[in-house]
């Protein structure tokens, strides 16, 4: 187990690396700030000393360099906007991005393992059928647009639900259900496709043939031999969940990170924005290595695997 997460680890080093080389520079693409932060009659002269003043006046290797020094030391610069450290604004929005998708993926799995089990108990009956429809429509319906009508319709027309804001749960439900349409189809097609191989199983006939009750069948035996590859699949939807909040937190005004990359762009606030992606990053990372040792305490051979 120890030599997986060791050799995970060492495996993120470069993507992160390339991560942080590409943010850095591709951030740089957006314009010069002193177009932003300085009136049109701007001297020379006070462009210059912008520039000096927030390390933009080196060549951008050396202004490379030092990020990396700095960011060995935990310093990620000061904001443009705000004058304020880059990492303090970061920690600040990160939390309700986790709370969204935390409260989104909870949802999704919870439902997806209920339809998914139901819809696999009698293969090809009419609530197979309609769950594997619904499952299909969900799993490709663009967030973006799921999120522009449910605002013109329960937002705008109906007024049941706000636009924007965090206060009140009300104000939850857009945001959440919008990002849980996708994960939900395509766990409910996991969890359905994984339950009907583990009830057709051997194993699962012995447990009948003992006078196992259905539900400690379906649910004790086969669902737990089938959350493996669920397990796999929900980890790579919750990384997207992460990653795609950017579209959501913006329509929805959502003060998480999404926003705050978003935001950061086009304030051309650059070391919010390199803090921004490098903590999405490692939370990405982090996420695959867990998912890799949930999957090896399900699966003995995934454990075989990493020992030999």
């Amino acid at each position: 187990m120890f030599t997986m997460l060791r050799r995970r680890a060492v495996s993120s080093v470069i993507p992160l690396l390339v991560v942080v080389l590409g943010v850095f520079f591709l951030a740089r693409l957006t314009g010069d700030p002193a177009n932003l932060y300085l009136p049109l009659s701007a001297t020379p002269e006070m462009r210059a000393e912008f520039a000096a003043r927030n390390g933009l006046d080196d060549p951008l290797l050396a202004q490379f360099g030092d990020y990396l020094g700095q960011v060995a030391h935990l310093d990620f610069g000061e904001s443009l906007r705000t004058a304020q450290p880059a990492g303090e604004a970061v920690l600040r929005a990160f939390p309700a991005t986790l709370q969204l998708a935390g409260w989104t993926m909870l949802l999704a799995i919870l439902g997806a393992v209920v339809i998914g089990s139901l819809a696999a108990y009698r293969p090809n009956s009419a609530t197979d059928r309609v769950a594997s429809f619904l499952s299909s429509t969900a799993a490709s319906v663009p967030d973006f647009w799921f999120a522009i009508m449910g605002v013109l319709v329960f937002a705008v027309t109906l007024g049941w639900l706000p636009t924007s804001g965090t206060s009140g749960a009300a104000a939850w439900v857009l945001p959440v259900v919008t990002l849980l349409i996708r994960p939900f189809g395509v766990l409910v097609q996991v969890v359905r496709g994984a339950m009907v191989s583990a009830l057709s199983a051997p194993y699962v006939k012995v447990a009948r043939s003992k006078g196992a009750s259905e539900s400690r069948v379906v649910f004790g035996h086969a669902l737990r031999n089938a959350a493996a590859p669920a397990l796999t699949v929900a980890g790579d939807l919750a990384v997207g969940l992460v990653n795609g909040a950017v579209v959501v937190e913006t329509i929805f005004g959502w003060p998480g990170i999404g926003k705050l990359m978003i935001d950061s762009v086009l304030q051309r606030d650059f070391a919010v924005l390199q803090a921004a992606v490098l903590l999405t990053a490692l939370v990405i990372f982090a996420l695959n290595i867990l998912v890799d040792i949930c999957h090896a305490l399900l699966d003995p051979r995934v454990r075989q695997q990493a020992a030999a």
